[in-house]
């Protein structure tokens, strides 16, 4: 009776330590699962903080378009293009969520600036001024700001909706006289321009950096007057927009310096 009482006890104590063992080992595995989800998660988290920019990028270009105005027109009543020249500067706003059109390079939900263009162009249509029959010299100069709102942004290519608001100011000079200008007419107008622009940024090669510092870029667009610098005039500068050629992306050059700066303080 005593032999089955001690078998019975020993049985017991077996399944104890064994179930104890069973659970302590079932408790680390959990455990271990557990953090490792954890660290995954954090890392997941981080990654992803680190992808997205939490400041402005500053940004400039050059920008010369072809613009078809409504005064200038050849022989058979066709639109001309006009050379406008102009530089602008911004910021590259980050994105306050993620979007899954917006990815690799310099992520960013819009941009907004301002520019200045001018324009220095030879009318030889008499009659476009009030009680004027000569050709004339027309300059505008003209500031604006702008918002761009990104449709579209995956690495190289980008796809954007500019909107544009400026004042500007025009002077109609007579140019037949080369030794002295005599001004015509004077007047300030307001234009409204949106369009669509597209751009491709160059790769990035290890060997020529440089090279991913431009691109190129095609705009289209239409301009509106508001406001008309000479009302009683046949002046008129809606019309079609469109720009195409190479660019300069300067915050592709402004994050390669921020990076080469990095690379120096942890190599010193």
């Amino acid at each position: 009776m005593r032999l089955l009482w001690n078998t019975i006890y020993v049985c017991c104590l077996v399944w104890i330590l064994t179930d104890n063992r069973t659970f302590a080992q079932a408790k680390v595995s959990i455990d271990g699962e557990t953090r490792l989800k954890e660290r995954a998660t954090h890392q997941k988290t981080d990654t992803l903080a680190s992808e997205m920019p939490t400041s402005l990028t500053f940004t400039a270009s050059t920008d010369q378009r072809f613009t078809f105005f409504n005064d200038t027109r050849t022989e058979d009543n066709r639109r001309t293009p006009v050379s406008v020249y102009g530089i602008r500067a911004g910021f590259l706003f980050p994105p306050s969520h993620r979007r899954a059109n917006l990815k690799g390079g310099r992520m960013a939900s819009f941009k907004a600036g301002a520019g200045f263009y001018f324009v220095n162009q030879s009318l030889n249509q008499p009659g476009l001024l009030p009680n004027s029959s000569e050709s004339v010299t027309r300059r505008l100069r003209m500031a604006t700001v702008y918002y761009e709102r990104y449709l579209y942004r995956q690495k190289a290519f980008e796809i954007s909706m500019p909107l544009e608001l400026g004042y500007g100011h025009s002077r109609y000079e007579r140019n037949d006289d080369v030794a002295e200008k005599h001004e015509l007419a004077r007047g300030v107008f307001i234009p409204l321009g949106v369009g669509v622009s597209g751009a491709y940024h160059f790769p990035n090669v290890r060997w020529l950096p440089p090279l991913h510092w431009f691109g190129i870029n095609l705009l289209v667009g239409y301009r509106f007057i508001l406001k008309k610098d000479i009302p009683e005039s046949q002046i008129n500068y809606s019309g079609l927009y469109l720009s195409v050629g190479p660019s300069f992306f300067l915050e592709n050059l402004t994050a390669d310096i921020k990076q080469w700066g990095k690379k120096r303080k942890r190599n010193k």
